[in-house]
């Protein structure tokens, strides 16, 4: 596609079935392959290939069934809204997507109205939607009154039972493009680290797979960070778990992660008695699972990697070349990896998504 010009990249893309082009604000290139095909095709061909595309389209909205009646009935709406079957549907499809990482000498589950122990968490300074500054915040990461109706929640580590820290994934301040780092010179692409600590990109690649962005700077030919240093945005989240842990002394510490895809345990694992990982659910359903109201029957959709440097060295496209992270039960955090009370998960579903199995395919 590279020796073609911007028109006939949208012609080709039109004649392979696409009905769509995201980002994409110039309508010229998409009149012109229009043109293109009536020479080619003729008339008659192209029009009902646009309206194909037209049809396809529409259809997605007008299945909402907002076109044919924009008036919401709400007798109806009530009976769909919070309905309790569809409720509970949802909020056992949550309690089903959590994964039990660990447990340590069976620490799970801790049954309720024991003492525990709930840090406070801080959330830096950031810019919301709008792009206008938020100011810090010290707060607890969980409703208290919702934790009040599992255990008895104190402020002081030495009169709990156990600890549960609320903490979520390694996070980008820059999302991998730093303004700062292009003013200064830099091309403006830094590391999207996978842990908190501070993290140096040495085994990055020289030059990137990706060229340059179009949109946010033109001028870039190279995407690479190599060298270039960063820290995750919410690094103290790492520190709130070493603290507690320093603070609970040999009482359990029992850690709920919400990540939005693979991260790095190594930096806090030994320090904990119990993990879990969920992607976005309602925390209710992980404290479901601590207090041993549902048994977790989850399963690691990605492979959680050893460190950074496995992560650079992975190829994009090739499946499980990476180096997964081992925790000091000798567990490793590979794809399709999940415990349940009586340990590590063994069903048709780990029979059917091993990684022998998966690869064979």
């Amino acid at each position: 596609m590279e020796q073609l010009t911007v028109m006939e990249r949208h012609y080709k893309a039109l004649m392979a079935g696409v009905d769509q082009f995201g980002g994409n604000n110039e309508q010229q290139p998409v009149i012109e392959a229009y043109y293109k095909g009536v020479k080619e095709h003729g008339e008659k061909f192209m029009r009902q290939r646009f309206e194909l595309s037209a049809r396809r389209l529409l259809l997605n909205i007008f299945r909402t069934g907002l076109f044919e009646n924009p008036y919401l009935d709400p007798a109806e709406s009530k009976s769909i809204v919070g309905n309790p079957v569809f409720m509970k549907a949802g909020y056992d499809a949550q309690l089903k997507s959590v994964v039990l990482l660990k447990n340590h000498d069976n620490i799970l589950p801790l049954r309720p109205f024991k003492t525990v122990y709930i840090p406070k968490i801080y959330y830096p300074a950031r810019k919301n939607f709008f792009g206008m500054l938020e100011a810090p915040r010290y707060e607890y990461p969980i409703d208290t009154n919702l934790v009040k109706k599992y255990y008895l929640l104190t402020e002081d580590p030495a009169k709990a039972d156990f600890a549960l820290v609320f903490i979520s994934g390694p996070q980008s301040k820059d999302g991998g493009y730093s303004q700062t780092d292009r003013k200064n010179g830099g091309n403006g692409y830094v590391p999207v680290p996978l842990q908190y600590g501070t993290y140096t990109a040495t085994e990055a690649r020289e030059q990137s797979m990706a060229a340059g962005d179009p949109v946010i700077d033109p001028e870039v030919k190279n995407r690479s960070y190599k060298n270039k240093t960063t820290t995750a945005y919410n690094t103290m989240d790492l520190q709130t778990v070493l603290d507690t842990k320093a603070m609970m002394g040999n009482k359990p510490v029992v850690v709920s992660v919400t990540a939005s895809g693979p991260m790095i345990f190594r930096e806090f694992e030994k320090e904990t008695d119990g993990i879990l990982l969920n992607f976005g659910v309602s925390l209710q359903a992980v404290l479901d699972i601590v207090s041993g109201n549902y048994e977790p029957s989850a399963l690691l959709p990605v492979q959680m990697p050893a460190d950074m440097r496995t992560v650079e060295l992975q190829k994009e496209d090739v499946p499980f070349d990476m180096q997964c992270y081992k925790d000091m039960d000798g567990r490793t955090y590979d794809f399709g990896f999940g415990l349940n009370w009586k340990g590590p998960i063994r069903d048709s579903r780990t029979k059917q998504y091993n990684r022998n199995a998966t690869v064979s395919r």
